[in-house]
């Protein structure tokens, strides 16, 4: 593997997991009223342009990175819809 390949998992590990502590919280307290539901609605279809931009350039790093950064945003905006 490449050095920039290896740059490119750290960036998405690190980015992905950013979206982690906000949804463990939000699960957890059932509370979202201190959420943008359009912050998450843009980020999630600019996640998923980037998904497919990623496949269409074969990048195993953004691939990976934004299918599971989608995954936990669209927990996001569920959860947002269903406690708000």
């Amino acid at each position: 593997m490449e050095h920039i390949e290896i740059m490119g998992m750290v960036a998405a590990v690190l980015t992905t997991a950013s979206f982690v502590p906000q949804v463990r919280k939000t699960w957890i307290e059932k509370s979202t009223k201190d959420i943008s539901l359009t912050m998450y609605l843009a980020m999630f279809l600019g996640v998923v342009l980037w998904l497919i931009y990623g496949i269409y350039y074969e990048s195993v790093p953004m691939i990976l990175a934004n299918f599971i950064t989608a995954v936990l945003l669209l927990v996001m905006i569920v959860l947002k819809l269903k406690y708000k």
